[in-house]
C-alpha cells in the first residue's frame, strides 16, 4: 500500500485510511480494542509504577474524531435512583430509566431487571415525553468546538455508544422483549426505530449547519456467537429503512463513513447493511469466529477496525506476534486500523500490552 502524502490532521488521517486512500502513516491506538476494564487499568497503574497512567500519552496514540455534546437519548433523562443495597450488589435506576443489579466491585456486567417500555402504550406515553426533539438536545458551544477543531485536526463524529436502531430500541424493552416483539408488536417496532432515527437525523442535521461532519456510527450489539439475533430478512425489514435514510443524509453532507459496531459474528449483517450505505465495521470479535483477513479478501472496499485477538496479550510475546504479523498483513492490505478485538481484560499483564503496542506501532508506520 503507497503511504507517501505530506503530512495530514488526525482526523483526515482516519477517514483517508478507511477510504482507501493514501496516508501519511496508519493511524494509531484508534478504537475501543486499545482501552481496558476499570480492572484492568487498575492493574496496569500498579505494575507500571504509574498511578496517573494515560495510555495515550504513553504511546503516542493518534487522534481522531470529537463528539459535539448532544443529547441523543431519553431527554429529560430519568433520575437516578438506588432502589437497594447489600454487601455486594446495587439495584439501581440509570439515567435511560432501566433497573439494574450491578456488583459494587463492577467485576463483571450488571444483570438488567426492568425496562422502561413493555407496551405499545409506555413507548407512546414515553416517546411524548423524553424523545422529543429540543434545542436544548444540543449543548455544544460551536465556536469553542470549532477552535477544537482547528487546533487539533480532529474529525468530528455524530453518533456513539450506546445508541442504534436496534440497540436503543433493545435497551429501551430489553433483548428477549424486542425480539418477541418483532412478532407480536412490529407496528410498535417499526415506528421506534423510525422515530429514534428521525430525532438522530434532526440532531445531524443541526450539526451540519456548524460544522462538516465525517463519520456517522451505529451502535447496534445485535450479534452472538452464532450470527445475528434476528435474520437477515428481518433486519432488511426492520432496520434498513433508517440505514437508507442515514445513507441519504451521509450523501447530502458528504460524509464520507457510516459505521456500525456490532459484538459477536457478523458475518451476517456485513453484506446487508454495506448495501445499505455502512462502510467501515468493527471490533471483529475472534472468539465468535470472525477472521479479518476472510473479512478483506470478500469485502476489499470495507473499513476495518479491530479484529486481533485480545486473548493472545494475556498469553505471552509468540502469541502476541502472531495478531502483530496480522495486523502488518492487513495494513498491507489497506482500508485497516489495528486494534485489539474488545475492551482489554485484567489478566493481561503491562508488560505484554506494551510489548503489543509498541509492534504494532511499527506496523502502523513502517
Amino acid at each position: 500500500m503507497q503511504r507517501r502524502v505530506n503530512m495530514l490532521s488526525c482526523g483526515e488521517r482516519v477517514v483517508r485510511c478507511l477510504r482507501g486512500d493514501t496516508v501519511d502513516h496508519v493511524p494509531f491506538g484508534f478504537g475501543l480494542g486499545w482501552n481496558p476494564w476499570g480492572q484492568t487499568m487498575e492493574r496496569w497503574q500498579k505494575e507500571s509504577g504509574d498511578p496517573e497512567l494515560n495510555l495515550a500519552q504513553r504511546f503516542g496514540f493518534d487522534r481522531s474524531f470529537v463528539l459535539p455534546a448532544i443529547e441523543y437519548g431519553s431527554f429529560p433523562r430519568f433520575e437516578k435512583i438506588v432502589l437497594e443495597e447489600t454487601a455486594d450488589f446495587i439495584v439501581s435506576r440509570d439515567s435511560d430509566g432501566v433497573v439494574r443489579r450491578q456488583r459494587r466491585d463492577r467485576g463483571s456486567m450488571p444483570e438488567f431487571l426492568e425496562y422502561p417500555v413493555k407496551t405499545p402504550g409506555d413507548w407512546e406515553r414515553l416517546k411524548l415525553e423524553r424523545w422529543q426533539m429540543s434545542p436544548a438536545r444540543l449543548r455544544q458551544d460551536w465556536d469553542q468546538l470549532r477552535r477544537q477543531l482547528g487546533e487539533t485536526g480532529e474529525a468530528v463524529q455524530v453518533g456513539v455508544f450506546p445508541w442504534g436502531v436496534f440497540g436503543t430500541v433493545r435497551d429501551l424493552l430489553g433483548a428477549e422483549e424486542l425480539l418477541v416483539s418483532f412478532y407480536d408488536e412490529p407496528a410498535m417496532v417499526h415506528d421506534m426505530m423510525d422515530h429514534l432515527t428521525t430525532l438522530w437525523i434532526t440532531l445531524w442535521e443541526h450539526v451540519a449547519r456548524q460544522v462538516p461532519i465525517a463519520h456517522i456510527h451505529i451502535w447496534e450489539d445485535m450479534s452472538g456467537r452464532q450470527g445475528s439475533l434476528i435474520s437477515p430478512a428481518m433486519v432488511e425489514e426492520f432496520m434498513m429503512p433508517c440505514y437508507d435514510r442515514i445513507a441519504a443524509f451521509a450523501r447530502a453532507h458528504a460524509v464520507p463513513l457510516i459505521s456500525v459496531d456490532t459484538d459477536g459474528d457478523c458475518r451476517q449483517l456485513v453484506p446487508v447493511m454495506m448495501a445499505h450505505g455502512v462502510n467501515m465495521f468493527f471490533p471483529f470479535e475472534v472468539q465468535a469466529g470472525n477472521d479479518i483477513l476472510q473479512y478483506r479478501e470478500q469485502y476489499p472496499t470495507l473499513g476495518i477496525v479491530g479484529g486481533l485477538d485480545k486473548r493472545a496479550l494475556a498469553l505471552g510475546r509468540e502469541e502476541i506476534d502472531r495478531e502483530v504479523a496480522k495486523a502488518r498483513a492487513m495494513v498491507q492490505r489497506g482500508r485497516y486500523i489495528p486494534a485489539f478485538d474488545h475492551l482489554i481484560p485484567p489478566d493481561v499483564p503491562w508488560d505484554n500490552y506494551c510489548y503489543a503496542a509498541q509492534q504494532i506501532k511499527k506496523a502502523c508506520f513502517s
